[in-house]
């Protein structure tokens, strides 16, 4: 079945439990990141996808034209510790061979805009929500089945869709991030034939936005092509199978349910005192007259 047939007839898995604030669900594109030293980059290509237990994360600093060993994707479990209201996350197969944001996130909120300190003061990174209303759906990767070899492997990845915005992550074949992990530094794997560039560039994350074709992704191919092509079923025990073709073999991944609802409020404000909301309306002549919503 299409991807829309699969919305029609999935079961609705609500958020309960959730162990993080729920405005961290959805969509996030970075509007900055600030260092210590007053540098700020508001160029780079990066959003942040949120389900009920993992994130997709998407970094592109030269856009679609970002060189091959530079480009950084991932996906990986949310955790929250209440105690130090921290954010953070296990990753365990990346793009990269190795974690470059180490970091756990100290989180304030404001509108629809989370800003996100690193505790050590290196840098202050401004996420905005770009979903307002619409489903909230989690798929995770975690086999896939190659019809031409009859292997089963294991795999990690997912797809998120917030409101009219799409994630999807895969990634490579486990022996290809064995090789990478291995070596250490994907230059000096290329370099010595230990991978290959195909083989490198296997570990997909893309991002739709407006529900629009792909518009960013670590393969830069995949732009234009639709995100969730293949034909979709689900299966007796409740896992979502999507065939597709790969590398030229007929395929099918197997996803499980991490969360679906298929109309979702995304949080786009924040609260205040009546006393201030009444001051932003007595002086909104001044304070709103050039204001936005920037997303």
């Amino acid at each position: 079945m299409m991807f829309s047939e699969l919305l029609a007839k999935l079961p609705v898995v609500n958020c309960d439990g959730l162990t993080f604030p729920l405005r961290l669900l959805g969509a996030f594109r970075r509007k900055s990141i600030t260092f210590a030293d007053g540098m700020t980059d508001e160029t780079t290509v990066v959003y942040w996808f949120q389900s009920k237990t993992f994130t997709i994360d998407l970094r592109l600093p030269d856009g679609p034209v970002t060189p091959l060993l530079e480009r950084q994707g991932w996906v990986g479990d949310t955790l929250w510790d209440n105690t130090v209201r921290q954010l953070s996350w296990t990753i365990n197969r990346s793009y990269q061979p190795r974690n470059q944001w180490p970091e756990p996130a100290l989180l304030s909120f404001m509108g629809n805009c989370v800003l996100e300190f690193a505790p050590s003061g290196a840098y202050v990174e401004d996420w905005r929500q770009q979903s307002v209303s619409g489903p909230l759906l989690g798929l995770r990767l975690v086999s896939l089945f190659n019809a031409v070899t009859g292997q089963t492997q294991v795999m990690d990845g997912g797809l998120i869709i917030a409101g009219h915005h799409a994630a999807y992550a895969q990634s490579r074949l486990p022996g290809v991030d064995a090789k990478l992990k291995e070596a250490g530094d994907m230059a000096k794997a290329l370099e010595k034939g230990v991978v290959t560039r195909d083989e490198i560039s296997s570990y997909e994350v893309s991002v739709a936005v407006d529900d629009q074709a792909i518009t960013h992704s670590t393969r830069p191919e995949r732009i234009g092509q639709g995100i969730t092509y293949g034909d979709f079923e689900i299966a007796g025990n409740g896992a979502i199978i999507l065939s597709k073709v790969i590398d030229g073999a007929p395929c099918q991944l197997r996803f499980t349910i991490d969360c679906y609802v298929p109309d979702f409020a995304f949080s786009n404000t924040t609260p205040t005192t009546p006393d201030a909301a009444a001051w932003v309306e007595q002086e909104k002549a001044h304070l709103k007259r050039n204001a936005i919503i920037m997303r």
